[in-house]
């Protein structure tokens, strides 16, 4: 040891947070000095985690739609091409920065301490969300517990919840086929039980009189947390192995679904519908946001999940690889999804002798109304119901996994000697403290609260924390340092297009996105109920909270660095070493030259009030510590 501790003072080393592999010699690197923090057990836990977060109900009720109502399969032109510019690379960024530096959402900004802020952004971000996305999986074991019966509830009119207005839409049959029904002054069965029965939306006069609690749903709210959490329990440990049912089985389902939907008269004619090409709407501006959109939000960048998955895993997990897996995975998946929907609704269409367009809908009213109805004209149709939201539940359950853990491990990371022996009992609270700030949903008029937070969390505010992720890593922490990063984990550098879509294309197209939402913005609605100017005026608050956390954060850390602004500023806007690093840099707590952000996948919490630094490079790091001021 003293040998070693002459030599080391004899001539200066360079840090081996600092070196790359040519300097390091043959030397193992998969040392883990972060086992108390946890690692991915299997070798396809990360993978089938990044594919059940990606593949969520989106796939199934937004993307079918966007692809008709933006022309066809001529969508799938700005689709794809999105996917390359935005998609793909903002999705190996988010992944290569949370295995690299193998922290939460929050204790990565070590990169620069200025941009904090957008790490709790995130984790607002975040939080709003799962709160609601918990509430549809809630509807969805509604739904679910109703399909275990001989007769499905929504099949029939004549309940108490039905009104006059309520018509089994079920198309006459004459010798040419079906007959046509108007559908205009008339209510199916299936929207009834939804809007009247599952809601009860009537008995609220609006978002500002929600009305009373309905226990059903509450209790398949409790439900949906207790499913979470006991799935979370031990942290990706856990939530790990469950992804290898909830993250394939729905690939199952959609096949059957398909394989039923494509075999049914009138099936070719929803097929039509969906996929042919109208190729003068790529004139439109519109078209290419919408594309743009579905890839954003289907892909989950900027919530923190990516990240946080990825930091569980080894230092050299081939997340290149990985990347284009689920990307592109997610991609088909949702093409898939359309097929699958739209040759039951072309069968629909056909049964009620309408058009295609008059039964398509978006989002829960697809899921919840649409679906449900065509359901009812199939044999065996309490089977198929259950089989499709079987498939919704295990869609939504990855996504809420995510949301979790990456609050968890956010916090955790964070505080990492108070929390992580206790990360179950802390996963439990923040388990039941979502769940009682999601009772609101419960009530009569919780679907407005559900669509208010549906409209705001993530919108704006959400396109803002990922351009600022994307600058403060180019531009900040610098492209060449994280190309290096990446050289380091995976042997190879970035090449053009990913530097080009991070330096321009990608925080371009975001800021494009931005500017349209903003200037296209248009008050939130249910039907036909407007929300009021306050409700509105609290989505906005809502949305702009998430952004003024970045400024507020640079504000928090310049105010704790002392001496001049211009001073502050300097070292706040660079990465930082631990406060007990010496030796080389005697007297210093933060490196000028900036710091490689974990190249010993080393957790910076563990290093907290230690006066040792683990290595896992280079001489200093066959098993032994490095004295750095004892």
């Amino acid at each position: 040891m003293k040998k070693l501790q002459g030599a080391h003072l004899s001539k200066p080393i360079i840090p081996d947070l600092l070196m790359t592999p040519s300097d390091q010699g043959d030397v193992d690197l998969d040392v883990d000095f972060a086992a108390d923090r946890g690692n991915w057990t299997g070798k396809l836990d990360f993978l089938l985690s990044c594919i059940g977060y990606c593949v969520g109900l989106g796939n199934v009720w937004r993307f079918p739609y966007r692809a008709y109502t933006n022309g066809g399969g001529a969508f799938l032109v700005p689709y794809f091409l999105m996917l390359a510019i935005c998609g793909i690379p903002l999705f190996f960024l988010e992944l290569s920065l949370g295995q690299f530096s193998s922290l939460g959402p929050l204790a990565v900004w070590k990169i620069s301490p200025l941009f904090k802020g957008a790490g709790a952004a995130m984790l607002l971000i975040v939080g709003l969300v799962a709160i609601y996305y918990n509430m549809i999986i809630a509807y969805v074991l509604f739904y679910l517990f109703a399909s275990l019966t001989s007769n499905l509830p929504w099949e029939h009119c004549g309940n108490w919840w039905n009104t006059d207005l309520c018509l089994e839409h079920r198309g006459s049959k004459d010798g040419n086929g079906a007959l046509p029904l108007n559908l205009t002054s008339t209510v199916s069965p299936s929207e009834e039980y939804w809007s009247r029965y599952v809601l009860h939306i009537q008995g609220s006069r609006g978002i500002g009189s929600p009305g009373q609690i309905r226990w059903n749903l509450c209790l398949c709210l409790l439900l949906a947390w207790v499913i979470v959490f006991l799935c979370i329990l031990k942290g990706v440990k856990s939530s790990g192995k469950v992804v290898y049912f909830t993250a394939t089985f729905p690939y199952l389902i959609l096949l059957m679904l398909l394989v039923r939907g494509v075999t049914l008269p009138g099936a070719w004619k929803g097929i039509q519908f969906y996929l042919t090409p109208q190729f003068h709407h790529l004139l439109s501006s519109k078209v290419w946001i919408e594309a743009a959109l579905q890839i954003f939000y289907s892909l989950g960048v900027g919530f923190g999940g990516l990240l946080t998955f990825a930091s569980y895993n080894t230092f050299h997990q081939n997340i290149y690889r990985d990347t284009f897996i689920v990307t592109l995975g997610n991609a088909i998946t949702s093409i898939l999804a359309g097929f699958a929907i739209f040759s039951v609704l072309g069968y629909m269409s056909q049964e009620l002798g309408v058009p295609v367009d008059q039964v398509a809908k978006a989002g829960p009213g697809l899921a919840f109304v649409v679906y449900p109805q065509a359901m009812t004209m199939l044999p065996l149709s309490p089977f198929w119901s259950f089989l499709f939201f079987f498939m919704l539940l295990t869609l939504g359950l990855d996504s809420q996994f995510a949301f979790l853990e990456t609050i968890v491990t956010a916090v955790t990371d964070e505080f990492p000697y108070y929390l992580r022996p206790k990360k179950a009992v802390f996963s439990g609270l923040i388990c039941v403290a979502m769940y009682l700030m999601g009772l609101v949903l419960t009530t009569d008029g919780g679907m407005y609260w559900l669509v208010l937070l549906d409209d705001y969390s993530a919108s704006f505010g959400l396109m803002v924390v990922v351009i600022t992720t994307c600058l403060a890593v180019t531009r900040v922490y610098g492209i060449q340092r994280f190309c290096r990063d990446i050289h380091m984990m995976l042997g190879f550098k970035p090449g053009l297009y990913f530097r080009a879509c991070w330096l321009f294309l990608s925080p371009a197209t975001l800021l494009a996105l931005l500017v349209y939402s903003i200037v296209k913005y248009q008050p939130s609605e249910y039907g036909s109920y407007r929300f009021p100017a306050w409700a509105e005026l609290l989505g906005i608050l809502m949305g702009l909270l998430s952004c003024l956390m970045i400024p507020a954060g640079m504000l928090v850390a310049v105010l704790r660095e002392e001496g001049s602004l211009w001073e502050a500023l300097g070292p706040e806007s660079c990465p930082v070493a631990p406060p007990t690093t010496r030796g080389p840099w005697q007297g210093r707590g933060t490196i000028q030259r900036p710091w490689i952000l974990a190249s010993a996948h080393v957790s910076w919490g563990n290093l907290k009030g230690q006066g040792t630094y683990p290595r896992s490079h280079g001489e200093l790091g066959r098993g032994q510590d490095l004295n750095l001021g004892r």
